[in-house]
């Protein structure tokens, strides 16, 4: 009767271990490693309501999440949007609420770094992934603090990759993740991981027509991010390639609108839509599409909208010159190419 209830005791355990399928053992192994690094973000910031003058300023609380990815510097990765314009504190995964000040910010990915005030609380910190070797239907994991419920997981797969899309700032953002991991509200600046716990992306956005997890959502890569780095710890924004025009998008492609005083488009002689005109009344700007610039293609790329210029220069133009087809007021005029090299702003 003793073998008998020993059998029993040693086959419930033995059950009792084996019920968990090995992806969900692997799961939590992840967020037991992960989760001491993602930090919950409360924000504060002050609001004046122009169509209300009883109101006076207003404070807006807003909530977010971040993750460390340098322990020793005190230093975390969140969402620009985030923490744009507020003061902010940090709760870190002990409890201890600490105050954080600004690094560095990239409004054209949405990532802002920040720095935490000294703790006793030991911090843990990310390791990085590669998000070059990512692929769709990976399995990710998301953790973060949606509608303020601290350090929440969710799990799902890579649904697409170089996603282009346009942030709360109104950038646009290209090479995005694509997820459908539940993210929310509350999810913005805290990790995307691979299965191995590695940080792969900062979630940045959703798209959805109530706000909530509709199982589209997105994340910066973090290749992206280390590119970036460096010059946000040291300058605290990232300088960019400049062509010195604004461009607008036509039925026949992206035309030049205006051109900036001394940039290199003016140096190059690009001819905007926009130009002064000198009257009775002043300098008045008159707008004549007939002579203005066309972008026809980037180093022999065909080139159909904005974006599409913007991403060969940002792509290309750091550190060498590009070469531009121009067709003086639209597809059909006559055409010439330029040679332009940016200048980093």
């Amino acid at each position: 009767m003793k073998v008998v209830l020993i059998l029993l005791v040693i086959f419930s355990s033995a059950l009792s271990e084996a019920w968990r399928s090995p992806e969900e053992a692997r799961t939590i192994e992840v967020f037991k490693k992960t989760s001491d690094t993602v930090v919950f973000i409360s924000t504060t910031s002050l609001q004046i309501d122009p169509f209300d003058i009883f109101s006076g300023v207003q404070e807006k609380q807003g909530v977010g999440s971040g993750v460390v990815i340098d322990s020793k510097r005190r230093l975390i990765l969140t969402n620009l949007h985030v923490i744009d314009s507020a003061s902010v504190e940090v709760f870190l995964s002990s409890g201890e609420k600490v105050e954080a000040a600004l690094v560095g910010k990239d409004p054209d990915t949405d990532i802002a770094l920040i720095q935490i005030s000294r703790t006793d609380t030991p911090l843990t910190q990310v390791e990085f992934g590669d998000s070059s070797k990512l692929t769709v239907g990976q399995r990710v994991l998301a953790i973060g603090n949606p509608f303020g419920l601290n350090r929440t997981l969710t799990a799902g797969i890579i649904s697409s990759i170089d996603r282009t899309v346009r942030n709360p700032n109104n950038k646009t953002m290209r090479a995005l993740i694509q997820t459908d991991a539940a993210i929310n509200p509350g999810n913005s600046g805290g990790p995307l991981l691979d299965m191995d716990g590695k940080l792969i992306g900062i979630n940045t956005q959703i798209v959805s027509n109530s706000g909530d997890s509709a199982g589209i959502g997105f994340a910066v890569p973090i290749n992206q991010i280390t590119r970036i780095l460096p010059e946000l710890v040291t300058t605290g924004r990232v300088r960019r390639p400049k062509i010195g025009w604004l461009l607008v998008d036509t039925s026949q492609g992206p035309m030049v609108r205006r051109v900036y005083e001394n940039g290199p488009a003016v140096r190059a002689g690009v001819e905007p839509m926009e130009r002064p005109v000198r009257t009775r009344y002043g300098i008045q700007i008159s707008v004549d599409p007939s002579e203005a610039d066309l972008i026809y293609s980037v180093d022999g790329e065909r080139v159909f909208t904005v974006d599409d210029v913007d991403a060969k220069v940002q792509e290309k133009g750091r550190d060498k010159e590009l070469k531009f087809t121009l067709r003086s007021g639209g597809v059909r005029g006559k055409e010439r190419t330029v040679t332009i090299k940016p200048v980093l702003q």
